[in-house]
């Protein structure tokens, strides 16, 4: 048996958009041509969880670094991983909507091909007397443009439709996630400004307790007062000792996973420059707050262009029963060497009709209509929960407002008390046992003054999150310098 060929093959394809199927983050929707053997990448999940994350990018620099509230959010809109994320599937959703555009427009490809062959025809079983058993060498150049155009196709149509609100909607989602970094960002500063609070309060309470427990010593050691009064008061030193241990440690916690939402490097020293104090938010009115959150919020808007794209889905796999024309075509030139060719072509039209899958156009509309009803009872369950957000952070604040009022006066009343107690021991009237309890007494209602403040803080930015302004309009709802 004798056989030769060798065959040089050059090609080259012509896209007016270029394939980018390795990068989407959806499957194409179904009818949808233009996606036909890509790789579908998975989409990335971005949840609550993901908002505590970052991406580092920037080295430590010596010394410490002052952190203000606007420079916190800045960075979080940089290098937060759930607002990257969210970045991330829009551009796999504009990916995926370019892959169905593919499928509208002409893929255009050119090759060279240059062949040299030769052939044994009794290897092949052909002996036929008078004819050589040997044919060639033999060869012929060609070089060969071809065109594919999907001229009707309405599934496809309806498909890119859909990828193009996919699309919108991502968009609108990266917007949404500004509003959550903002919203993360914010509650992560607000309760390092809390813990600090409760640092330099726990301190005092320290230092007040070694008063006590030095006056107590004295008089024990005078003989004016027993033991018992200076076990009392060690305890009490000891026991403020432990909450300042706790305070401080909660503290340093609360820096740290404030610099992992904001992309600052773990060793970087940093101080807090902004403080948040009371600034009471009032006139609210529940209705026309829940209808400035309903035409504001971008997940909702987001979910509303989910809902055009999987009624454009709906479509588009009714469409799949519709007829589809295209055409190909090819144009080039041939012959034993490219000095000795002549022009060839070839054009085909071809209209397809659908005539019997009937499981499988059923079972692609029962889907998308699945879908569709899935988001739009998405779309009906977040409005209502745009409203209970809305009223539940307008009751919040409005706690939290009573709450600081009560605790203010409590934290001057507490205070009046240990003053009062203190006295009372060191003119020799009492024991200290009215002092440990007041002290007691202030350091609860320091602490309560604390956490109110900051549940007041809180809600004012949840406020702003429900309105979808938590982004551009925090400033107003945390409060001033």
């Amino acid at each position: 048996m004798e056989w030769r060929s060798l065959v040089i093959l050059f090609s080259l394809s012509l896209s007016p958009v270029a394939s980018l199927g390795q990068f989407t983050n959806q499957s194409a929707p179904s009818g949808g041509s233009g996606s036909s053997g890509s790789v579908q990448a998975t989409p990335a999940q971005v949840n609550s969880g993901t908002y505590q994350g970052s991406i580092v990018k920037r080295a430590p620099v010596p010394g410490v670094l002052p952190l203000s509230l606007d420079e916190a959010i800045r960075m979080g809109l940089q290098y937060n991983l759930g607002l990257v994320l969210s970045g991330v599937n829009a551009g796999s959703a504009g990916a995926q909507r370019l892959q169905q555009l593919q499928a509208l427009l002409p893929t255009v490809s050119a090759y060279a091909k240059e062949s040299d062959q030769q052939v044994n025809l009794r290897a092949e079983g052909l002996n036929i007397p008078g004819f050589p058993a040997v044919i060639g060498p033999y060869g012929y150049t060609d070089i060969r443009g071809t065109v594919q155009w999907s001229l009707l196709n309405v599934s496809s149509m309806r498909n890119y439709l859909a990828s193009k609100h996919n699309f919108e909607g991502s968009k609108l989602s990266v917007e949404d996630a500004k509003d959550m970094v903002a919203l993360t960002v914010g509650n992560a500063y607000l309760l390092c400004i809390a813990d600090a609070s409760r640092v330099q309060s726990a301190q005092a309470q320290v230092n007040t307790s070694k008063v006590s427990l030095d006056q107590a010593v004295a008089n024990h050691q005078a003989g004016t007062a027993p033991l018992l009064d200076e076990l009392r008061a060690r305890v009490d030193y000891q026991t403020q000792q432990q909450t300042l241990i706790s305070a401080q440690n909660q503290y340093e916690k609360d820096k740290i996973a404030l610099a992992r939402t904001i992309g600052l490097p773990l060793e970087q020293s940093y101080e807090l420059t902004d403080q948040a104090p009371f600034q009471a938010l009032d006139n609210l009115d529940p209705n026309a707050a829940v209808q400035q959150g309903l035409a504001r919020r971008r997940d909702l808007q987001a979910l509303q262009q989910q809902v055009e794209s999987a009624k454009a889905s709906r479509s588009a796999a009714t469409a799949e029963r519709y007829p589809t024309v295209s055409f190909s075509g090819d144009y080039g030139v041939i012959g034993p060497t490219l000095g000795h060719s002549n022009g060839t072509f070839d054009a085909v039209g071809t209209a397809t009709v659908p005539l019997y899958e009937e499981a499988k156009l059923r079972g692609d509309a029962q889907n998308a209509q699945a879908q569709l009803e899935q988001k739009q009872a998405q779309l009906n369950d977040l409005r209502g929960q745009i409203s209970a957000d809305v009223r539940d952070s307008i009751l919040d604040i409005q706690a939290a407002a009573k709450q600081v009022a009560v605790s203010r006066s409590n934290v001057e009343l507490a205070t009046e008390a240990l003053s009062e107690a203190q006295q009372r021991y060191a003119a020799g009237v009492a024991d200290n046992l009215a002092v440990s309890q007041a002290q007691s007494s202030m350091a609860q209602a320091d602490d309560q003054y604390v956490s109110s403040l900051y549940q007041h803080n809180v809600a004012k930015l949840s406020l702003a999150r429900a309105l979808g302004i938590a982004q551009t309009n925090y400033k107003d709802y945390v409060g001033g310098k």
